[in-house]
């Protein structure tokens, strides 16, 4: 499975973007597919993923609120809707992917991984 992610840009305080994560090819229904961020000098944190079988989510709470993840199973897609957004949002985006389930894309990462996709948050 490849994945391309894209939909990252340069933003104000308080506005929105969408991200994309497409997939080469139809997730199996044990997959589970999320996003990941690494702000420079910080740690990789997994911010949400979703069950690719029965669309079951999970956010960090740093995002719950505030940001939404969705999926087209029709193109292979996954989406993270990003409201209100804030400088501390700002990083770098990778989607990753997993056929072990969300916990543990959460806690170990992916055997899939896009490539990132630049979001800066200016104040």
């Amino acid at each position: 499975v490849q994945l391309q992610a894209s939909g990252g840009g340069l933003v104000q305080a308080g506005d929105s973007l969408r991200l994309s994560c497409a997939a080469s090819e139809r997730a199996g229904n044990s997959f589970a597919v999320g996003w990941f961020r690494q702000a420079p000098g910080k740690e990789r944190m997994f911010v949400s993923g979703i069950m690719w079988l029965n669309g079951a989510t999970y956010y960090a709470s740093s995002v719950k609120g505030r940001f939404s993840i969705s999926k087209d199973s029709a193109k292979n897609t996954v989406f993270l809707r990003m409201n209100n957004l804030k400088p501390e949002d700002t990083a770098v985006y990778l989607c990753a992917a997993d056929p072990r389930g969300l916990n543990w894309l959460r806690l170990r990462g992916g055997d899939y991984w896009g490539q990132g996709t630049l979001v800066t948050v200016s104040s």
